[in-house]
């Protein structure tokens, strides 16, 4: 079997499926009990054992692990093989509390590199290919995820990492990459660099775009792929369960990513209950790593709202696009928004560009939302037609999503650009 062919569970009947994760998933549990005092203390206290797992729907007994978990046992209080067995370490920044941090063994970097390298082909990836990786390296898991799986697949990597846009725009032209891996905000700060020194961004030699790390709608994938004159596909991961390539889109349907269920075992559960929901239905995505020896993760809450799928371009189900999270929602007097809501309308205006911030503030006892947003290039903001879009975004934002905002206009480069995962919520309050 050649890199590039499907592998057998990819195409293999669901009931295969299904008795490869039951499998995996009770050696998964044995071995998070045997082997990590944490999981021990956790489900003894939930009164489970491994033993009752006896069907899928059994994991449903198992207790949830949360980011807290790791925190609390940060930095290696977690890890179900001692720390001397581990080959990598990632962490997360940490910049809301103690850095998360997790650990590989040499069979994890080789799982993961697999995944990543089933990722990459599922995209479009063709023999040959030279990939441009802009995700960050270093203690992110972008990077090094990114690079390890094209390698695998048997691809050429360009490991340029986040920043010096000047220079990747230059690198760009030069070496005529077939493929870029990188957040989607940054993608756009990118073709505004192409275009500031005199390029076309749609001439690159650039084919396919595989974006991830940050929630991004469908109207920023046509806006990207018009602009850029790529396919764009979306990756999906969290260091917690494994890094990128948890999940990805498939290149000839384009539908959501299709998540490697061999690998990861994807529930959906209510966000305030916790209770699981049926397949199609919204709610919290929770994941079980399969085959992880380092850090076994058990019903791990990611925050990421979406709904299970069935599958289309492969045998295993497909989550529908992340386009908000439990934990980036801002309540807005009683209204739950997402800063993609936000974005698929600015993105509706062709005065405005993609470039923007919500910014919280606080006026006695009320919370006060303003979407800063930049015109396009070559448009001021203080003229008659970018003065209209604003009203108009203004009105829309609160007939589609049902609060009353300020709109701020900025001119361009007037919101801060991100080298990693924009920050599209800015809380003064």
């Amino acid at each position: 079997m050649t890199a590039f062919a499907l592998e057998p569970i990819e195409k293999a009947s669901t009931d295969e499926l299904r008795a490869l994760q039951l499998k995996r998933l009770q050696g998964t549990l044995r071995h998070a009990y045997q082997n990590s005092p944490v999981y021990r203390a956790k489900f003894d206290a939930a009164g489970v054992h491994p033993d009752d797992c006896r069907s899928l729907t059994d994991l449903a007994k198992f207790p949830f692990t949360t980011k807290q978990d790791l925190r609390e046992s940060y930095p290696f209080g977690m890890f179900a093989v001692p720390r001397e067995r581990c080959a990598r370490i990632h962490a997360s920044s940490g910049t809301t509390g103690k850095p998360t941090v997790v650990g590989y063994t040499l069979k994890d970097i080789d799982t993961w590199s697999s995944v990543m390298a089933r990722s990459i082909r599922a995209s479009g990836a063709r023999p040959g290919d030279l990939v441009h990786v802009s995700y960050g390296y270093g203690l992110f898991t972008g990077g090094l995820g990114a690079h390890y799986g094209a390698e695998k697949l048997g691809l050429t990597v360009v490991p340029f990492g986040g920043g010096q846009t000047e220079r990747q725009v230059q690198l760009i032209h030069d070496f005529r990459p077939d493929i870029i891996m990188v957040t989607p905000s940054y993608m756009l700060a990118i073709a505004d660099e192409f275009q500031r020194v005199g390029l076309d961004p749609r001439e690159s030699s650039l084919r396919l775009g595989i974006f991830g790390a940050e929630p991004w709608t469908n109207d920023m994938r046509g806006a990207i792929e018009q602009r850029m004159g790529i396919d764009a596909v979306d990756i999906y991961g969290l260091s917690e369960v494994m890094g990128p390539g948890v999940a990805n889109e498939c290149i000839e349907t384009k539908d959501g990513p299709t998540i490697w269920e061999d690998h990861f075992y994807p529930e959906i559960v209510h966000p305030d209950t916790g209770e699981p929901v049926a397949d199609g239905e919204l709610g919290e995505l929770v994941f079980t790593s399969l085959t992880k020896e380092a850090l076994p993760i058990i019903r791990y809450r990611t925050r990421d709202l979406t709904r299970l799928l069935p599958g289309t371009a492969r045998t295993m189900r497909r989550m529908e696009k992340i386009t908000g999270r439990s934990d980036d929602m801002m309540i807005l007097r009683g209204v739950n928004v997402f800063p993609t809501q936000i974005e698929e309308l600015i993105l509706k205006r062709a005065e405005l560009s993609a470039h923007y911030q919500c910014v919280l503030t606080r006026q006695g006892p009320m919370d006060d939302l303003t979407v800063v947003v930049e015109t396009r290039a070559g448009l001021l903001p203080q003229s008659e037609a970018a003065q209209g879009a604003a009203r108009l975004l203004q009105h829309d934002i609160k007939a589609y999503v049902g609060c009353s905002v300020a709109v701020e206009l900025k001119p361009e480069g007037g919101v801060e650009r991100s080298q990693g995962k924009a920050k599209r919520v800015l809380d003064k309050r």
